[in-house]
């Protein structure tokens, strides 16, 4: 399977950087979202993550002028996939949201194209009959920073053809990602399987009014060696993106430490636009969060 044109549907914290990435690889991109002001926004950030390019990878002027020049960006569905080859769906973690899009999107691309969803808790079982081609649809997960953290889970569901899974496979590699590629539907995949029992973790604590940001973090980075802690974890993940699992969960078991969770990441993040990383502040306040700064850990 030939891949050369693609599209990343949705311009947001992951599906910004993944167009990037893939424009950066020498694959013509175009970037759809829901109107021309998301996609200004987006537009935008590109110049924030050409500097963390250069910075993290050593990439040139030339490089990086040549990767924006292979990006085009398109707000009415049908011309964005016209000519892609492969669909790289990265819209909110919403089952709606997505099951309306794939829809829209069966309607609109060509039969030749493979959708794959960047979900990182969804199973692609869930969206198959959805998409109009089962066959050709699976999951193609990313965690956040790729250029960096440069993993790419590739999950099938029961009905995904072989030589689609292994496509996607050399293609997560042509694109600099690690391709791991996961046997059987696993809610989660790999890194989530071992990041949200850490994260949920850290959040009960908090909601619970066990300790307090800062604590649980040092706690976390001082006992184990790592590098940063839950809540800056989930900065950097997006808290929308907590926010929504959590919801998922609190609407699906009533349990009420869920529904208080969701209550305390509406009220005190998403309504005050503290989103994480993206918008400046979330559990920390940035360019300079406290878990930086030299005295952190004492």
């Amino acid at each position: 399977m030939n891949i050369k044109n693609v599209t990343v549907a949705g311009s947001g914290v992951l599906g910004y950087q993944i167009a990037f990435q893939t424009a950066f690889h020498g694959y013509n991109v175009t970037v759809y979202d829901i109107n021309d002001e998301v996609l200004a926004n987006a537009k935008g950030k590109f110049d924030i993550l050409s500097a963390a390019f250069k910075k993290d990878l050593n990439a040139t002027q030339g490089q990086l002028d040549e990767a924006k020049g292979r990006l085009t960006y398109i707000s009415d569905l049908t011309a964005a996939v016209a000519a892609a080859d492969l669909v790289i769906e990265a819209v909110p973690e919403s089952p709606h949201i997505k099951i309306d899009f794939y829809h829209k999107l069966a309607k609109a691309a060509p039969e030749k194209t493979i959708f794959v969803t960047n979900s990182s808790t969804l199973l692609p079982s869930q969206f198959a009959e959805e998409t109009g081609r089962p066959a050709k649809f699976l999951a193609l997960h990313f965690a956040n920073e790729i250029w960096k953290h440069n993993t790419a889970e590739v999950m099938g569901h029961a009905g995904t053809d072989k030589s689609v899974f292994d496509a996607i496979v050399a293609f997560a590699k042509t694109i600099g990602m690690v391709a791991l590629p996961l046997y059987k539907e696993q809610p989660g995949y790999i890194v989530n399987s071992l990041l949200v029992p850490l994260l949920t973790a850290a959040t009960n604590l908090l909601v619970s009014g066990v300790s307090d940001v800062e604590t649980i973090d040092k706690t976390w980075m001082v006992a184990t060696g790592a590098p940063i802690g839950p809540f800056a974890i989930l900065d950097i993940v997006g808290i929308t993106t907590a926010y929504n699992i959590n919801k998922m969960a609190a609407d699906a078991t009533g349990d009420p430490l869920k529904v208080k969770t969701v209550k305390y990441l509406k009220e005190e993040f998403i309504d005050k636009n503290k989103l994480g990383v993206s918008t400046g502040e979330g559990f920390y306040v940035y360019p300079d969060p406290a878990y930086k700064d030299k005295d952190f850990l004492k």
